[in-house]
């Protein structure tokens, strides 16, 4: 169907759908679940797969995510190359930390209602209309959650280049609450030790996170999830031998960088082990 046909498709009291409803009127979709409250009713012996740890903080080049690579079930490690920082488009990154099934499936969502939106409307989605979509699929995923099965726990970075061009980081909770940051945020099982580190080269360091330079800041980074997995064991450190490090982008003005393996790794042996 083309995109004019969908721009036109309406609900039966006339009202336009957002894109998420749309999909779900036309069986894409799961429906949203009902919010009953009730225990999992799955085999208690099943443990979802989880995905930690996440954090992003402004810095003087824009704004750095980054995330580890582990994932999860119980105290079985799954997966040691999880991707947790997403491009949603040219200006906007999702990190996730919680359930990875739902968290792709609430990225890829994501990432077609700013298409469907910039294509029928010939203009790009404004951030509060970003932040608020995303708020939107977390509400709307909050059945799963009570049911013990699909928590998420995201944050969204982006570069507002409106009237007043700047960078912009929000983390949510599991209902949907948005919150914006000015320096830092971080979720996760290892976030504890990440906000900590956080906030002393903030408070302490020697100079505040958002005058850092990019090398600075990735080193920054690095140290923090490299605490992090010191203490959490669901948080998976740097592997020099199998050449597993943690996934970092940067977005900014011109769009998000996604930083090379290599440069992370000379980085990290330089400044952190």
């Amino acid at each position: 169907m083309d995109s004019i046909g969908l721009a036109l498709d309406q609900n039966p009291s006339g009202a336009s759908d957002d894109f998420p409803a749309l999909l779900r009127r036309r069986g894409l979709l799961p429906a949203v679940p009902a919010q009953t409250g009730m225990a999992p009713t799955a085999d208690p012996a099943w443990i979802p797969t989880q995905a930690t740890t996440i954090l992003a903080f402004k810095f003087q080049g824009g704004v750095l995510v980054a995330g580890d690579r582990r994932a999860t079930s119980g105290h079985t490690v799954v997966y040691d190359r999880a991707d947790k920082v997403l491009e949603i488009d040219r200006h906007s990154i999702m990190a996730i930390a919680g359930v990875p099934a739902t968290a792709w499936e609430m990225a890829r969502v994501l990432e077609h209602s700013f298409q469907f939106f910039r294509r029928t409307q010939l203009q790009e989605m404004s951030v509060d209309g970003k932040v608020r979509a995303l708020s939107k699929l977390l509400r709307d995923n909050f059945g799963f959650v009570l049911q013990g099965v699909g928590i998420v726990v995201p944050i969204f970075a982006t570069y507002d280049s409106g009237a007043d061009p700047s960078a912009r980081l929000y983390f949510y909770d599991a209902m949907g609450a948005q919150f914006e940051v000015a320096d830092y945020a971080a979720t996760g099982s290892g976030s504890p030790a990440v906000r900590g580190i956080l906030y002393y080269e903030n408070n302490w360091g020697k100079k505040p996170l958002v005058k850092l330079t990019e090398d600075e800041a990735v080193t920054v980074a690095l140290r923090a999830l490299d605490t992090a997995a010191e203490s959490d064991t669901a948080t998976g450190g740097v592997d020099r031998n199998a050449k597993i490090f943690p996934v970092i982008k940067i977005v900014s003005r011109g769009g998000i960088t996604t930083l090379p393996e290599k440069r992370i790794g000379a980085l990290f042996k330089r400044t952190v082990a």
